[in-house]
């Protein structure tokens, strides 16, 4: 008999092993999960708790039926809800990485949530979740509008997502910087808690949860389809372009739900259809319904071991399924047969013919941003030129010579990491370099708040420099292609982010200042900080001039670099270990700024600077532009308040590469 059942699930058709997988995983969450209600109330005791006067009930009691088994049908739904999400998103797009957070779909519901709730906040109380659907629907058409110049590939879309979730995060972070008391509950919605008080979240994803399964079962066969090229699809009568759409308007309704009720949960959209493919589901039908079922499984697993980690007061589970689920999600992911877009057979930017001419025009503008920055300014009584001395010495200048030093530094690292890699998507920010930086820096953080600048410095390096090795050997398989980099940067920044939100919606009163550090002010840098930084800036270019024949030649290959006698591993060690220390530095100045180290090299070489020599200078003071600008735009913006100069960076970065997104055809 045992053997006749083992042998029974290798007899199955795929789609009938796959749902025998699905709902195995879910009972046994759902298993866990009962038992961990029957520790708080006992089993025979559950009816009559029911049933029950709550008037009557003991706390134990109350607490089962009002707080954890709400909790648990929660799970269910959103769990089922986004793994149907994501098995629509991946059908409509044919895109094995489409999913809500990769399309900047819970972010715009994020960010058209906390715009409510400051601007119109009568709107939560009558229908929430139309407004997280039309932030989150907002969010996509430009994602999706961006992509459709490339014709959806992998790459477009993944690179489109990252950039349109950059700005909303971006923006986010700025009104809770600016309204922290007002969007203090929203920091549970970033962090995605699942703790309940109440049914009446249950109440709302029900009844969308039946009705967006039902559509999605009667267009199985319609969307089923989408799997055929377009010209196919017309052929048989259907219009792909309403198919898509369809596919696309449910998995935008169901994900905006979950965010409006219980904040962003990441990676459960995106590793249930995964999931559902692995074990074995082809057909769309059984791919839905084992999506959905993995989904239930993966949240309601994730939100019973939560229960058992050492952490104070109710952990918020949708971070924590980031902590733990980021690295496996990125080495199954990693796993699976892309499809790359092809390499552009074009050719790079036309050398400039005097790029010494146009050194000093760059020079003189960083000049002239940094007179700028320290004598124009905005007070009481309006624009004044100047100031005093002490506010002129203590206050501007501190915080320009940081923006210089954060720009140099990244800009540095961005030309090493760039050349090496042979990427002009690679940087320190886009790889998850900037984000390992500031991981291991929040962490030490909370564990060690005494610590000291040179510890600091230490534990940065070495998170970046692993994450760098770890690159470096990884790239001899995978050659550093473009898509696999934005996955690589894309797991990392979901790790970075999930960390931020678990500090923020933890209640800890350290969270508020640790996000103005994250958001990249220069407000807390002190001159001699700055001073130091910036001489390390200046020994590093001194370093990196000898340094460009490597940067030269090891982009030719490791045959080529041999043969001009370059030490191909013993080069690429030395540089990595400088781009890390050039990346720690500039984040524990003023946090993890992103795009500087991506933006300042791309336009280096936009601009006709191709030799390594040229783009370092030209890097380095576009770098230190961008930043001198963004500080003193950041100071002026919203006068009185300040916006910090890394989310200035942030925006700014953003655009322009959303700009040349949308003129690339």
């Amino acid at each position: 008999m045992s053997s006749q059942t083992l042998t029974l699930p290798h007899r199955l058709p795929l789609a009938s092993r796959a749902l025998g997988w699905a709902g195995l995983a879910l009972l046994a969450a759902l298993t866990l999960a009962l038992w961990q209600l029957q520790q708080l109330w006992p089993l025979a005791q559950w009816a009559s708790a029911w049933h029950a006067d709550p008037a009557q009930l003991s706390w134990p009691a109350l607490e089962w039926r009002y707080a954890q088994l709400p909790r648990l049908v929660v799970c269910l739904l959103a769990g089922g809800a986004l793994g149907l999400s994501g098995a629509l998103l991946q059908q409509g797009l044919g895109n094995p990485l489409a999913a809500p957070e990769t399309l900047g779909i819970q972010g715009g519901a994020l960010l058209a949530l906390a715009l409510g709730t400051l601007y119109q906040p009568h709107w939560l109380q009558q229908g929430g979740q139309w407004l997280a659907m039309g932030g989150g629907a907002l969010a996509a058409a430009l994602v999706l509008g961006l992509a459709a110049r490339r014709h959806y590939s992998p790459l477009a879309l993944l690179l489109a997502g990252l950039l349109v979730s950059l700005i909303c995060s971006a923006l986010l972070t700025l009104l809770m910087l600016r309204h922290d008391i007002a969007l203090l509950a929203l920091h549970s919605h970033l962090a995605g808690s699942l703790a309940q008080d109440g049914w009446q979240p249950v109440r709302q994803l029900a009844p969308a949860l039946a009705v967006a399964a039902a559509l999605a079962a009667l267009l199985v066969r319609p969307l089923g389809l989408l799997a055929m090229a377009d010209q196919g699809v017309r052929s048989l009568g259907a219009s792909p372009g309403r198919l898509r759409l369809l596919a696309l308007g449910l998995a935008i309704f169901l994900s905006a739900q979950v965010v409006s009720q219980v904040g962003v949960v990441s990676l459960v959209a995106l590793a249930a259809p995964l999931l559902a493919r692995l074990s074995g589901a082809r057909r769309l039908g059984p791919r839905l319904l084992a999506a959905s079922l993995f989904g239930a499984a993966l949240l309601l697993l994730a939100d019973a071991l939560v229960r058992y980690l050492p952490l104070q007061g109710d952990a918020p589970t949708g971070s924590l399924v980031a902590l733990l689920g980021a690295p496996l999600l990125g080495a199954l992911v990693l796993r699976l047969s892309l499809p790359e877009a092809p390499a552009s057979a074009a050719a790079g930017p036309a050398r400039h013919g005097k790029p010494a001419r146009l050194l000093g025009g760059l020079l003189g503008l960083s000049l002239v941003a940094g007179l700028l920055g320290l004598m124009l300014a905005r007070g009481p009584s309006g624009w004044q030129w100047g100031g005093e001395a002490d506010l002129l010495l203590e206050w501007r200048l501190p915080r320009l010579l940081g923006a210089l030093a954060a720009g140099l530094l990244l800009a540095q690292a961005g030309v090493i990491v760039q050349r090496l890699a042979g990427n002009p998507l690679a940087s320190p920010e886009v790889l998850g370099i900037s984000s390992s930086c500031g991981l291991g820096l929040i962490l030490l953080g909370l564990l060690l708040p005494e610590a000291g600048r040179g510890l600091q410095l230490l534990v940065g390096a070495g998170s970046a420099f692993g994450l760098l090795a770890l690159l470096l050997w990884w790239s001899r398989r995978s050659h550093f292609s473009p898509l696999k980099l934005l996955l690589c940067g894309m797991t990392l920044t979901t790790l970075y982010g999930a960390a931020q939100s678990l500090v923020l919606g933890s209640g800890d009163p350290r969270g508020l200042q640790l996000l103005s550090w994250m958001s990249g002010s220069t407000y807390y840098v002190t001159g001699p900080l700055a001073l130091g930084l910036l001489a390390l800036a200046l020994v590093a270019g001194l370093l990196l001039w000898p340094l460009c024949r490597w940067l030269e030649l090891l982009p030719l290959g490791t045959a080529s670099a041999s043969a001009f006698g370059v030490g191909p591993q013993r080069s690429r060690l030395g540089l990595l270990a400088l781009a890390a220390l050039l990346t720690t530095a500039a984040t524990l100045l003023v946090g993890p700024i992103s795009f500087v180290g991506l933006l300042a090299p791309h336009l280096a070489r936009q601009l006709g600077l191709c030799r390594a020599r040229e783009q370092l200078l030209g890097a380095s003071l576009l770098g230190a532009l961008v930043m001198l600008l963004a500080d003193w735009l950041g100071r002026l913006w919203l006068f009185p308040d300040q916006v910090p100069a890394g989310l200035m960076a942030s925006l700014l970065g953003g655009l322009y590469f959303l700009c040349c997104l949308w003129r690339r055809t």
